[in-house]
């Protein structure tokens, strides 16, 4: 996608995003092209070049090896929509290490939006913070019915699998789940969660989870780095 030089986004910055799509797309993965190749693919500077690599250095997304060159220092997670598969499963089949952090927990008053998705009045709230290779990735919000969560709160809920605990230890069985996804802003608090620069947009996933009789077992709202998050998903046209 060439750049648009009568733009008023300076070209450092169109390229910059053009560079850090590719890394979230996982088309870019270990080292990026020269100097000399963006410049000729792109028709400019070298300056706008280095401008535009710095900028992505120093929000943590390239690294420069001296005496190597510039590489992909974030590895994107990839995550299908196919199939019911925790953050956990999704992170180590990427070949990378899941962790997870809890950060609160209580029992309390649903706001009107959550009472309107999921008809709890109350609900167990469970908030963690996620990570791939030690790299905070995401912040997780979990809403439970009572007696589901104040049962889970009873494990150590730091780097352990929420939906292995619920379906393991508490013997109950998820069945169908609705997500939707979204882009907005990250709430205030969870900026310094993900260090991230407080201008940065993040995905936002949304998950209600149901048992075979159709009960709410879980919602979920997730604020996901769009750097280090993807959503890949397989279509296909049905004919006749």
């Amino acid at each position: 996608m060439p750049l648009d030089h009568k733009s008023s986004l300076p070209l450092h910055i169109q390229l910059k995003e053009i560079i850090e799509k590719q890394v979230s797309e996982g088309v870019l993965t270990d080292q990026i092209p020269s100097e000399r190749q963006y410049m000729e693919e792109y028709d400019v500077s070298r300056s706008t070049v280095r401008e535009a690599i710095n900028v992505l250095v120093r929000e943590g997304i390239l690294e420069k090896r001296h005496g190597k060159g510039t590489f992909v220092s974030l590895k994107p997670i990839h995550d299908w929509l196919g199939n019911l598969s925790s953050t956990t499963e999704t992170i180590n089949k990427m070949g990378m290490k899941a962790g997870a952090r809890l950060v609160q927990h209580y029992r309390r008053k649903t706001s009107d939006y959550i009472e309107e998705r999921t008809g709890f009045k109350e609900a167990y709230f469970i908030k963690r913070i996620r990570y791939a290779d030690d790299i905070a990735i995401g912040v997780e919000r979990h809403y439970y019915p009572p007696e589901i969560g104040e049962r889970l709160i009873q494990y150590d809920l730091n780097d352990a699998t929420l939906y292995d605990l619920i379906e393991n230890e508490l013997g109950i069985q998820f069945a169908v789940a609705d997500q939707t996804i979204s882009c907005g802003p990250l709430l205030p608090e969870d900026h310094t969660l993900l260090d991230i620069d407080e201008n940065r947009y993040a995905l936002i996933a949304e998950r209600m989870i149901r048992d075979q009789e159709g009960h709410i077992i879980e919602f979920e709202e997730a604020y996901y780095r769009s750097d280090m998050y993807a959503f890949t998903i397989n279509l296909s046209r049905k004919f006749g």
